[in-house]
């Protein structure tokens, strides 16, 4: 069965995202976390703190492009995946967090 064109656009567009961030001296900490509330895109590492990072990807900008559709449940969601992540990796429980956005428009 072939892949869904969607789903290898979004591969694509989280490799760019990852080595972006990489290049911007970021540490991959996880990829991909799925639990109960949805999924983390990337967490990553910038001098000390970690970075929740979702990453969106829109092909045209009709409806606000790909940063406007990070809506408040969306954020309310990845803070609740978050806070997931962390209680399964203790060793990270207290170091400082924050939320990015990479919004790609192809």
């Amino acid at each position: 069965m072939p892949a869904d064109p969607r789903h290898i656009a979004g591969r694509a567009a989280e490799d760019a995202a990852l080595a972006h961030l990489v290049d911007a001296g970021l540490e991959l900490v996880a990829r991909n976390h799925r639990c109960r509330f949805g999924e983390i895109d990337l967490v990553m590492l910038a001098a000390g703190t970690l970075a929740f990072v979702q990453v969106r990807l829109r092909r045209a900008t009709a409806y606000g492009g790909a940063a406007v559709s990070v809506d408040a449940g969306k954020r309310r969601r990845l803070a609740l995946a978050a806070d997931a992540w962390l209680g399964e990796n203790r060793a990270h429980a207290r170091q400082p967090c924050r939320f990015d956005v990479v919004a790609v428009t192809a």
